[in-house]
């Protein structure tokens, strides 16, 4: 269908929400290909409809279905930022990255929240063996009264308690926290690119789809 002004107007109007709804951690240039990428997929799919019998109705359904313009943004930056985790492999990206991914689904926040469990007690035995000659006897197996209570760091240890292990403690825990680190940061990676997998595929589905919507 060709455009008129009202409609022209309408584009306009959701191309500038979706503008402010980008994260401005995003930069420019990328904001900009966002906007534009949307704006090629709306004219994109204008032209494969008729504006009879009702063009402003035929321009809502190619938005409703490309969705609201938050989710969108939301959509792009959780792309941009896995986008960015991947090539760069740093934990600060991986982690922004799943941190977008969890809170778009309840499988994404498990996954973060498994994932950040793993990288934690990583840091946790790189700091035991950090700290086990600084503080020997804060750092160990902990007992109280013969009963085990806790394997790591204790600054306040109750009365009756005893803290095990030697500064054997200290490659252990090297070895330990550096491997746990490592397949949890694999994993990490894997979980990310499986899900731009996932969405390269989903979109190759939705342009497959787009004629026979534009046909009906």
């Amino acid at each position: 269908m060709r455009l008129t002004e009202p409609s022209e107007a309408r584009i306009r109007g959701y191309l500038f929400v979706l503008k402010r709804s980008l994260p401005g951690w995003l930069p420019a240039a990328t904001a900009g290909d966002a906007l534009r990428e949307a704006e090629s997929h709306i004219r994109d799919r204008a032209e494969q409809v008729e504006a009879l019998p009702d063009e402003r109705a035929a321009l809502e359904d190619i938005l409703d279905h490309l969705g609201a313009p938050s989710r969108v943004a939301a959509a792009y930056a959780t792309e941009m930022a896995v986008d960015e985790a991947l090539a760069s492999g740093r934990i600060l990206a991986i982690a922004r990255a799943l941190g977008r991914i969890a809170v778009s689904a309840v499988v994404g926040f498990f996954t973060f929240l498994a994932l950040f469990l793993g990288y934690g007690m990583g840091l946790s035995f790189l700091l035991m063996a950090v700290l086990k000659p600084i503080l020997p006897e804060n750092v160990g197996l902990i007992r109280v009264n013969g009963r085990f209570r806790s394997l790591g760091i204790d600054f306040g240890l109750p009365p009756g308690a005893t803290v095990e292990g030697g500064y054997w403690i200290i490659p252990v825990c090297v070895v330990l926290g550096g491997l746990l680190l490592w397949v949890t940061h694999r994993s990490a990676r894997r979980v990310l690119r499986r899900w731009q997998e996932r969405r390269r595929e989903l979109r190759a589905f939705s342009a497959a789809l787009a004629p026979l919507r534009g046909a009906r």
